[in-house]
């Protein structure tokens, strides 16, 4: 019996870190040198002072220096709720194209404190014109999947959490503008199966984040979920969880996703402040193995 193999058009997928937008620039190069291959800078709630505009152009001339690429401008904000947010994310939008960013990431927003379903229709209101804004500048939006401590009676600042909440903001934006920054730590601490969701998803998956998680299921089944995550699901830079990064490059493949795993460091419990650095190299060798290693042409085509 014949059995037909799939084949798949591929891209290598890029393995890059996460960078605060306060110390982008300093920063910047030295994760260049280490052997980062993209960058995402972030900003959270505020700008600290930072003129994106002015920053952008410096970041990407010392990337295209660097032979990397900026792939992700994020500035987490709740637009939903405050209006200053909303003209701030605009501004990311607007300079996106000044880093060399494609994608612009974010949270969804949440009326905070309020049950999830309260804030749909806001949401679509308020993304439904920053969807438009973004395809009109070459760009994309992309939701972080990250609870921000809050639950579906009691958000935060970011509805966009759980699946149950895509559906319904995928419905109220019908735009292929505004997608998900997915990761599997987020949703390893809600017991959620990263692997079927990701199947399931993958092509709403405009940037991933390289964060995991290590649950404990002995502490799930003494103390249940509703204590401090970092009790059962302690968040772990890749390479020191429990997910599979292999599996998960796999379907980002077979679902056609050319863009990077940006290593989101800061949260390991064990390797952290002077460990920073080398949780962050182990994560970089790590996810390049996953991956299959650097591309190596064959010889036999020229």
């Amino acid at each position: 019996m014949i059995v037909l193999v799939p084949h798949y058009d591929i891209s290598q997928i890029r393995i890059g870190t996460c960078l605060p937008g306060p110390f982008a620039e300093q920063w910047g190069p030295h994760m260049a040198d280490i052997g980062f291959e993209t960058l995402s800078v972030n900003f959270h709630m505020e700008y600290n002072g930072v003129n994106i505009e002015e920053q952008g152009p410096r970041m990407k001339a010392m990337a295209e220096e660097k032979g990397i690429e900026i792939t992700t401008l994020g500035y987490y904000c709740n637009a939903i709720q405050y209006e200053e947010h909303k003209k701030n994310l605009e501004r990311a939008i607007d300079a996106a194209h000044l880093y060399g960013a494609k994608t612009v990431s974010t949270f969804a927003g949440a009326y905070e404190g309020k049950p999830v379903d309260e804030s749909f229709k806001k949401f679509g209101e308020v993304f439904r014109d920053l969807a438009k804004r973004a395809e009109d500048r070459g760009v994309r939006l992309a939701i972080e999947n990250c609870p921000m401590g809050g639950t579906w009676d009691r958000p935060t600042c970011n509805i966009g959490f759980n699946p149950r909440a895509w559906e319904r903001m995928f419905d109220e934006v019908k735009s292929d503008a505004l997608g998900l920054e997915w990761e599997p730590a987020h949703q390893m601490i809600q017991l959620i199966d990263p692997i079927a969701q990701l199947r399931k998803w993958v092509k709403k998956v405009y940037h991933v984040h390289g964060k995991d998680a290590s649950v404990d299921r002995r502490a799930v089944a003494d103390y249940g979920v509703l204590c401090d995550t970092d009790w059962y699901a302690p968040e772990r830079t890749p390479g020191f969880g429990d997910s599979d990064w292999r599996d998960i490059i796999y379907i980002l493949h077979v679902g056609g996703y050319a863009g990077d795993i940006c290593v989101e460091g800061y949260h390991d419990p064990i390797y952290k402040k002077d460990w920073e650095m080398t949780a962050q190299k182990h994560s970089l060798a790590y996810l390049k193995w996953c991956r299959g290693g650097d591309f190596t042409p064959n010889p036999w085509e020229k």
